[in-house]
């Protein structure tokens, strides 16, 4: 049997508590994920996001701790600004991304871009405005006890 010394010891408990802490979710994951903000375990949305006939569904409760993510009537109206936002940068840049490649592009050229683009990231501009909007006004904080249940 080898003997482990005082370094060994020292890199062996490093990756234990490495291993553990990366079992927790951090939040940039649990937003892109579209998890729960108190477990960052349950899904907010029932439903894949290639799912078109119920895309802005979301769950009234997690299914992993039963937290509310549903707090009021009408409460995600207000990431239709999130959702505006995300809009109006994206056509932005498309611009921007026109001018840059092409040389002084017709005015149709930006509409249908402009279009089609919006059509292309439409399921992701819904979904992550409501998780933003979650996130940011829900008043649910992250609980690691709620996590392990």
């Amino acid at each position: 049997m080898t003997k482990i010394t005082g370094f060994s010891r020292i890199l062996s408990n490093f990756a234990i508590n490495y291993s553990k802490s990366m079992k927790e979710k951090s939040l940039g994951s649990a937003i892109l994920k579209g998890k729960c903000p108190q477990c960052r375990e349950g899904d907010i949305f029932p439903t894949s996001i290639f799912s078109y006939s119920k895309l802005t569904e979301v769950n009234h409760r997690c299914p992993h701790c039963q937290a509310v993510l549903v707090p009021e009537p009408d409460f995600f109206y207000g990431a239709m600004y999130i959702s505006y936002a995300f809009s109006v940068a994206l056509v932005v840049n498309v611009l921007i991304i026109l001018n840059l490649f092409f040389e002084d592009p017709e005015i149709s050229v930006y509409i249908i871009t402009v279009i089609i683009s919006n059509i292309i990231l439409l399921p992701l501009m819904l979904r992550y405005s409501k998780v933003l909007y979650l996130y940011w006004l829900g008043k649910l904080q992250y609980d690691p006890l709620k996590a392990k249940k």
